[in-house]
């Protein structure tokens, strides 16, 4: 399966906590931190909900 590696570039701060949440669970905590996962539906569909938040890069 495709790898994808998020990379956190906009603040979570003051977003609604269900967005921070999502943030969390993808493994972000600070800014410009990454994580690579799987490209399954459900990190697709958590990518897609805070992508106003992220930097996506396909490995």
């Amino acid at each position: 399966m495709p790898q994808i590696q998020v990379k956190l570039v906009r603040s979570a701060i003051d977003r609604p906590e269900r967005q921070k949440r999502t943030v969390q669970a993808l493994g972000l905590n600070k800014m410009n931190s990454t994580a690579t996962h799987e490209a399954n539906a459900s990190i697709l569909g958590m990518v897609a909900s805070v992508k106003h938040l992220l930097e996506v890069t396909e490995l």
